[in-house]
């Protein structure tokens, strides 16, 4: 038997899995994130013990015959966000998160004083990644700093109170721009612009390979037989596509998660940071993922839902499995900024088109739509380097939704798979690492593609309707702009006088306006 362990922005996620790789029990906690100040994200390290507990708590109560037999576990996690620890191991503030826009200006200092940082990492220097996060702390909270003698990411802190050892997995470090992503190691150069030192840092291994075993007190807890041993694991979107046989550059994925993502695999680095790409390492060796990112995605329809005070199933029933047409409402995505291809901290969403007649249906149509347009928005600076994209598959728990990846396959123009169980992507390759770790089997024999339940094809009628190949400055078929109506969005922020552009969708016609 094998546990995967996924530590999400929304809640814990931890299944059970034997050796036929079926899914014996899963179980899930809820997180909440604070945002003490606009623009900032944070949350409290003691949740994602807590939350883990009450899952394992859980699961020896309803399946302890299989909990006991237990061998190896795997870990997956929200990527980037910095938990900074004292000399005692103990948090030292909330851990600022991958959708915290507070270090804007950290970022081009951080550029600045380390020029290799896009050839080394292979990244932009943005936000949501940790060292700008850390010169932002160092700034502004000089005394938290000075004390900072173990900075880890949010799995690695629960890998801590699980083993007593600090270990990151490659995939995960190398969404902190320290590490340098073709060695697969910690670079110093990056952690000397930040005022850091390898002392600082956790020891890394490979996601499949075995990093400490599960604490004895802890292993008697849940009623373990012996201590199991844990893997190195991967970042979220790594570990999922572990858990869809994604290891081979045949594969590209679409995440549907809090966030959202579009990736592939590649043998080697291909990234476009100028484009806001990003590059991190597969959680198996030899490999990496090109990646297109999105700050919200399943938030999106979320925040819908909180507003509207509606369950989101409830929302998601009266629109059927197929849309019939466009919603004649558009929306931006934007609501904790935006990166893929923007690098916009500080731009945000917006409803547009509304009038007397627009009902609930048509705005939460409307944001799915827009979540899917940044998506295609991905796709697109993801060809302009060199990897076309023909078909995905779809993780994450907005996969649940027949009409969402409807919406996407008509958006991407592209077919859409979808796995059983495809919500639970991140925790299922969890815990296929946690099997490589104690077992002798080739990564290939054990991170196989599950069986695709459904395709989405386009549908020509609406497919041809919209932007799938429109990028910056691209012309769309469909509609003439002169239907479209042109939005301006005024914002504030230190990217004002870039020039920043905006893709604004509208009745399925992209047009960019400069902000003003």
């Amino acid at each position: 038997m094998y546990l995967g362990i996924d530590i999400g922005t929304s809640a814990i996620k931890t299944v059970l899995v034997d050796d036929a790789q079926r899914v014996v029990a899963s179980r899930s906690q809820p997180l909440t994130v604070a945002s003490p100040r606009p623009g900032h994200s944070e949350q409290d390290p003691v949740q994602w013990i807590d939350a883990t507990f009450a899952t394992l708590d859980a699961l020896k109560a309803d399946h302890p015959a299989e909990l006991a037999a237990v061998e190896g576990i795997g870990l997956s996690g929200q990527m980037h966000g910095a938990t900074l620890l004292d000399a005692d191991w103990k948090p030292l503030r909330p851990c600022i998160l991958w959708n915290d826009g507070r270090s804007s200006v950290e970022c081009g200092e951080l550029e600045q004083r380390w020029p290799a940082l896009r050839a080394t990492t292979g990244n932009k220097a943005m936000p949501g990644f940790t060292a700008p996060k850390l010169l932002w702390v160092a700034r502004h909270e000089p005394e938290i700093f000075a004390a900072t003698r173990l900075v880890l990411l949010p799995k690695a802190y629960l890998r801590l109170v699980l083993t007593g050892e600090a270990i990151e997995d490659i995939s995960d470090a190398s969404g902190t721009l320290w590490l340098d992503a073709a060695r697969r190691d910690w670079s110093d150069a990056a952690l000397d612009a930040t005022g850091l030192s390898r002392r600082q840092m956790p020891r890394l291994v490979e996601g499949c390979a075995p990093s400490a075993r599960l604490s004895r007190e802890l292993a008697q807890r849940w009623g373990m037989r012996k201590p199991p041993m844990i893997a190195g694991g991967a970042g979220d979107n790594p570990a999922g596509a572990v858990g869809i046989g994604a290891i081979g550059s045949d594969a590209a994925f679409v995440s549907l998660g809090t966030s959202g993502a579009l990736l592939v695999p590649t043998p080697a680095i291909a990234g476009n940071p100028a484009r806001a790409v990003h590059t991190f390492c597969h959680a198996v060796p030899g490999m990496w993922i090109q990646a297109g990112a999105i700050l919200s995605a399943a938030s999106c329809l979320a925040w819908i839902a909180r507003l509207l005070r509606i369950p989101e199933a409830d929302l998601l029933a009266p629109l059927g499995e197929r849309p019939k047409a466009p919603s004649p409402v558009s929306f931006l995505p934007y609501l904790s900024g935006e990166r893929t291809p923007h690098d916009d901290p500080d731009v945000r969403g917006m409803l547009d088109g509304l009038s007397h007649g627009t009902d609930r249906d048509a705005i939460v149509q409307a944001v799915l739509e827009g979540v899917a347009f940044a998506l295609a928005d991905c796709r697109g600076v993801l060809a302009d380097s060199g990897m076309a994209i023909t078909a995905v598959d779809a993780i994450g728990g907005g996969s649940r939704s027949r009409f969402w990846l409807s919406v996407l396959a008509n958006v991407l123009d592209i077919p859409v798979h979808r796995f059983a169980g495809g919500e639970t992507g991140a925790a299922f390759g969890a815990a296929r690492l946690g099997r490589l770790a104690v077992s002798s089997e080739p990564v290939e024999a054990v991170c196989t593609a599950p069986q695709r339940v459904e395709t989405f094809e386009p549908e020509r009628g609406l497919a041809e309707l919209t932007p799938s190949g429109c990028r910056n400055g691209a012309a769309c078929t469909g509609q003439s702009t002169d239907e479209s109506q042109r939005v301006r969005k005024r914002r504030r922020g230190p990217q004002h006088a870039s020039g920043s552009r905006l893709v604004i969708v509208r009745r399925y016609c992209s047009t960019i306006q400069p902000f003003v």
